[in-house]
């Protein structure tokens, strides 16, 4: 692969991540990014927001959907806050994320969907304390 394609697939990347997760959050991650992590952050443009995301395959609220599902039933559970965030900007809807998290209920453990409700509960709280939509 060219230079060129790795280069429009990294701005192609952060222009998506900038509309899923909003600026200031891309801001403060790219403020705290290093020569140590640069390389890992620029596969994650790249390669997450800049193929996965960036595809017209599913909407942008499934792909939230998926995104949520996935991460509760590995156990990934530190990224749910930032997807839950991102909701309001793909248009999963809460219900949306409970049906999410039921199947990761059944098909991946209660335990997991239970705790990614937990999380998913306090960071809606907190969206709504900030006057975030929600």
């Amino acid at each position: 692969m060219s230079k060129q394609s790795q280069s429009d697939r990294y701005v192609t990347g952060m222009t998506i991540r900038r509309k899923i997760l909003g600026d200031d959050h891309v801001d403060r991650a790219e403020a705290k990014k290093t020569a140590f992590d640069a390389p890992f952050q620029t596969l994650i443009t790249e390669t997450a927001w800049g193929n996965v995301w960036a595809s017209d395959g599913v909407s942008d609220r499934e792909r939230s959907m998926l995104t949520l599902a996935l991460l509760a039933a590995l156990g990934n559970f530190d990224e749910i806050p930032m997807h839950i965030r991102a909701t309001a900007r793909t248009g999963a809807s809460k219900t949306d994320v409970l049906e999410a998290f039921q199947h990761v209920a059944i098909y991946a453990g209660v335990p997991r969907a239970n705790h990614a409700l937990k999380l998913a509960k306090e960071t809606y709280a907190e969206m709504d304390r900030e006057g975030k939509q929600t």
